[in-house]
């Protein structure tokens, strides 16, 4: 048995998950087709195809059959985290209550809790509510020293300490409150020690809130900001309220929940800006519902023209509705604003390749390679471009490198197996 019969019997398997590679060239289906792959984990014993071209490629065959597309980036772009250092302690919640409850029991779903889920986020959002503080990064900062209340360390769970009060390492085991509430209250009077010279509005709790006063008067009502926690709350906690912070902005990650749409339509009801129509689109098109994101993309662009992930996730929904035109439109002006985003880039040559552009194609494929050289799915897609060229050899070469990049791609695989079948 020859080596090229070999390869297509250990290709056979994978060849019967797809469509057939031997349609003929009167076949109205379009020239490239769209990957759609088993979600189930594969075993193959992968072959190992030559890094040069192994003959002479039949080119007649090669136009009668359908290399696979890898397919385009759907993931819609959300708001990159705000200035971290801005961030205050002081302020309102932006994530609901029903988001917090949620990303806790998504992260933990057995809290070693006195309490339930329900009545530990409730606590916070009254006891940081009564003195100014936002009460979802609050429950963060609680979420990050308790490990999403699953503990493990010198505290213990029925202390309700869930800030590491007092515990200053080597078991020593910091101070225990009666109840959840209690706890909480705790926390909170220590965060406002931190930030305000006012004092808690009921009675302190806190058996380290004089003590902050009496031995750290240079930090006293002087830190304002989460980041200002760093190395002062936590030592020698370099990034501890960065920590914080991307914990919360994860809480808040919008998905086609009832939860997230709820949250959605109470940040625009607080404030029309960019940011909440981007939210609410993401929810939007989260529930498949393209038109709606479409719609609020579009006014996010128009308040504020600048915005990446607004005019990123226009396209995605342009491209969703049908309208092509206007999202390679979209593109082009993205790749200008920003062009070191690759998913640009890579949308924009699957599109150029679907309209046979390939040269166009082409370029934007070999952006995204100089931004992201480890990009198996633009590299398989550029061989198809150079398919479409006559260049062969490149082509070959290009699968053989997706394929060292990544070696489970069945997309490279497939037309690793549709381009060997056309070689004599």
């Amino acid at each position: 048995m020859n080596k090229k019969i070999k390869h297509m019997a250990a290709g056979l398997m994978c060849l019967m998950m797809l469509p057939s590679i031997a349609a003929c060239a009167k076949d109205a289906a379009p020239a490239y087709r769209e990957s759609v792959l088993p979600a189930q984990n594969l075993t193959l014993s992968r072959p190992v195809f030559p890094e040069k071209l192994p003959g002479k490629v039949n080119a007649k065959a090669l136009k009668a059959v359908h290399f696979r597309l890898a397919p385009a980036y759907t993931e819609p772009l959300t708001e990159a985290l705000a200035n971290a250092s801005s961030i205050t302690i002081q302020g309102e919640a932006e994530a609901t209550r029903e988001q917090m409850t949620a990303f806790i029991k998504k992260r933990n779903p057995s809290p070693k809790l006195t309490c339930s889920v329900e009545e530990i986020v409730d606590a916070y959002y009254t006891e940081a509510g009564r003195e100014g503080i936002r009460p979802d990064i609050a429950l963060c900062q609680s979420l990050k020293e308790t490990g999403f209340f699953a503990y493990g360390g010198d505290v213990l769970p029925q202390q309700n300490n869930f800030c590491g009060l007092g515990a200053t390492g080597n078991k020593v085991k910091g101070a225990s409150f009666p109840n959840a509430v209690t706890g909480v209250r705790a926390h909170i009077q220590h965060l406002l020690a931190y930030t305000s010279t006012t004092r808690p509005k009921v009675q302190i709790v806190d058996p380290r809130y004089e003590l902050l006063i009496q031995s750290r008067p240079d930090l006293y009502g002087k830190i304002k900001y989460w980041t200002g926690l760093n190395g002062n709350w936590a030592v020698p906690g370099t990034t501890y309220g960065e920590d914080i912070l991307n914990l919360w902005q994860q809480a808040q990650a919008p998905d086609g929940s009832d939860i997230s749409l709820q949250a959605a339509e109470k940040k625009l009801a607080d404030k029309k800006d960019a940011s909440a129509y981007i939210y609410r689109g993401i929810v939007y098109n989260k529930r498949g519902d393209s038109e709606k994101a479409l719609s609020d993309f579009a006014s996010a662009l128009k308040l504020d023209g600048k915005s990446t992930a607004a005019r990123y996730n226009l396209a995605l929904a342009q491209t969703a509705q049908g309208q092509t035109d206007e999202a390679l439109k979209t593109y082009n002006q993205l790749v200008k604003d920003t062009p070191t985003l690759p998913q640009s880039w890579y949308n924009r040559g699957l599109m150029l390749l679907k309209a046979g552009k390939h040269k166009d194609a082409a370029k934007d494929f070999e952006k995204v390679l100089e931004l992201i050289p480890q990009q198996a799915d633009a590299c398989s897609n550029l061989a198809l471009c150079r398919v479409a060229q006559g260049k062969y050899d490149e082509a070959w070469k290009l699968l053989h490198r997706a394929a060292e990049i990544n070696n489970t791609n069945m997309t490279v695989l497939a037309n690793q197996y549709i381009f060997e079948a056309c070689v004599e």
